[in-house]
């Protein structure tokens, strides 16, 4: 978590609205277009307007996603100085425009529409529909073609206290003076943001959604050192103080951020110490108001299928013990001959020759690491891809106030424009969190051939396919990415590697086992961090957090393995009825230049290029 995102943003992409203050009218682009119905739309516009007309109107309701991919230029500008709108009234204006667009999509005539048009059409129509079926929920945050839907507005990993911060330093851009300006209106709308939320966050509460006790103690002291920083006027003024072209504003920055924004950050605190009263340890949203309901919509999300939870949870059995039984041959080999596969990957996992330096020595040896097995997949692509691409890419420590509720790592694509790299974050609050035979697969998964590689084909396409991404597909592809690797070659001289990547399947198999326990069959918190550590060998700390980050994100944790599995299935039919004239790159071109996409979608993507292969 992701979640994060792409897809895969590294920040929030939740429920929002227009920014504070701002009609939809003060954007020249969006003016008529965001009013329109299908009956108003009688074939005015081409498919690829009507397409970037639609992404437009949705960058209306996130304006700092136009930021990231680098779009809020020209007649759009405006957008660079505007926030998200977190109330209810903003819920409600989304919404309204993703059912006005979604009637569009559907209207439109799409017969004579070029292939790879009409899928992303397919996709709008996939992602606004899944999407305001979650909005028609009574409480969470629903992340519009993409992948952290909550229940819980504010919690560990889930809030603007959290991304914000983040935001400012990595995203804002302060190249000019006018960007000074856009970043100085940004954080004056901050309370209000903060305030949208809070509302939010107490009608959940009066309805019974309450956070976990144990989320809620990593959430109130995350929010404690979030409010000390504003306190100090620290991380949300120091990108300012340290551009020539916002210094002279920093003072009137650090007066926003200590009588506006800590306000709004204490009032959010007394919220979750009253949920603290009132929570209980059941992690499961099924413990919720209808949560079971809850549950059932967020794994139709994630997976981009209609899979129960009972067929989620017993594929995820089936898919460990078929993993296992490619680890134990390679565990035996390695000398590590008695108990289960899980026992002997926790031996595995003490082995001091495995392990990284403790503290800043060995964050400097991780971040190395890291560093060369990007430089050695890089150099690997031509083997595996016809159409290549070359992002940018830097690597960057998770910042130390997210690092208790965070993953282990995650990455994402940079902008559309180019101007922001694709980013790979990593989790150094302990190096005891890494591993030296499992660093290389993550190392994949989030960069090259996985999160980053594949965003930077997504930014090629239509802005609405840059913008809307699936979790299934994202971290599907970021697990094939890892395969790839394998297949290339990345552990034949190293085969505890190899361990590793099949072990990080095997982790996944297990989150489709755990998501659905907590979720839907009762499962306490511990029940589930001992599943890991019993099935998989995992790191105990490790997957305390994960487990957390599940309760908070439910049903996305299955999305990974579910669409890994998938394209693995897609390409094995591709092998089948091409035979001799399968081709490994064409088929890796097919799916990934297809876009980020619903598993029913990419699937017939892959149908297009068997059948070009035929001819």
């Amino acid at each position: 978590m992701t979640f994060l995102k792409t897809h895969s943003f590294t920040r929030r992409q939740t429920l929002a609205g227009l920014g504070a203050g701002v009609s939809i009218a003060a954007l020249p682009g969006c003016v008529t277009t965001a009013r329109q119905t299908a009956s108003s739309m009688p074939g005015s516009l081409s498919g690829a307007d009507l397409l970037d007309d639609i992404a437009y109107n949705l960058l209306a309701h996130e304006p700092e996603r136009a930021t990231s991919l680098g779009v809020d230029v020209g007649q759009y500008a405006p957008l660079r100085s505007q926030m998200e709108d977190q109330s209810p009234a903003g819920q409600n204006a989304y919404a309204a425009t993703l059912r006005a667009d979604l009637a569009r999509v559907r209207a439109a005539d799409t017969s004579a529409l070029d292939p790879a048009t009409r899928t992303s059409f397919e996709v709008v129509e996939s992602a606004y529909a899944t999407a305001l079926d979650g909005f028609a929920l009574p409480y969470g945050d629903v992340a519009v073609g993409s992948w952290r839907n909550s229940p819980y507005v504010v919690i560990q990993n889930v809030g603007s206290y959290i991304d914000l911060p983040r935001f400012f330093d990595s995203t804002q851009p302060l190249n000019n003076a006018g960007d000074a300006e856009a970043y100085l209106s940004r954080l004056s709308q901050v309370p209000t943001v903060l305030n949208g939320e809070l509302e939010r966050m107490r009608a959940a509460t009066d309805m019974g959604v309450v956070p976990p006790d144990f989320l809620l103690v990593k959430a109130v002291a995350q929010m404690k050192t979030t409010l000390a920083d504003a306190m100090e006027g620290g991380s949300l003024v120091a990108p300012l103080a340290a551009s020539q072209f916002g210094k002279a504003r920093a003072d009137e920055a650090a007066a926003i951020v200590k009588t506006a924004i800590a306000p709004a950050l204490e009032a959010q605190l007394a919220e979750l110490y009253r949920q603290q009263k009132l929570a209980t340890p059941a992690p499961g949203i099924s413990a919720r108001p209808r949560g079971e309901e809850y549950y059932a919509w967020a794994l139709r999300a994630s997976t981009t299928t209609n899979l129960t939870p009972d067929e989620v949870h017993q594929r995820g059995l089936d898919e460990l013990a078929s993993l296992h039984g490619r680890m134990d041959p390679i565990l035996r080999e390695l000398g590590y001959t008695s108990g289960t596969v899980g026992a002997r990957m926790n031996e595995l996992g003490s082995d001091p020759r495995f392990k990284f330096a403790e503290g800043d020595p060995g964050r400097k040896e991780i971040m190395a690491f890291i560093e060369d097995r990007i430089a050695w997949i890089r150099s690997q692509m031509p083997r595996a891809f016809n159409t290549l691409v070359d992002p940018k890419l830097e690597v960057r420590r998770i910042p130390v106030a997210e690092e208790l509720g965070a993953p282990g790592a995650y990455g994402g694509a940079g902008s559309k424009d180019g101007t922001i790299p694709g980013r790979m974050w990593i989790n150094l609050r302990t190096t005891e969190l890494h591993r030296k035979y499992d660093l290389a697969d993550l190392t994949y998964h989030e960069t090259i051939p996985g999160h980053v590689w594949e965003g930077e084909y997504s930014n090629t396409l239509p802005l609405i396919r840059s913008i809307l991404a699936f979790n299934a597909f994202s971290e599907g592809w970021a697990l094939y990415g890892e395969q790839l690797a394998d297949e290339l070659g990345a552990y034949d001289d190293y085969k505890v590697g190899r361990l590793g990547y099949l072990q990080s399947l095997a982790f996944r198999a297990c989150r489709m086992v755990v998501d659905t326990g907590l979720h839907s069959k009762g499962w306490s918190r511990q029940k589930a961090v001992d599943f890991f550590v019993r099935e998989n060998g995992s790191k105990p700390d490790e997957v305390a957090s994960e487990v957390d980050r599940y309760c908070s994100w439910p049903g996305q944790a299955c999305g990974y393995k579910v669409g890994h599995s998938e394209i693995v299935r897609q390409r094995a039919m591709a092998q089948s009825a091409l035979g001799g004239d399968y081709d490994f790159k064409a088929f890796n071109d097919a799916v990934v230049l297809g876009g980020n996409a619903p598993l029913d979608v990419m699937a017939k993507n892959v149908s297009r290029y068997i059948a070009g292969a035929r001819t």
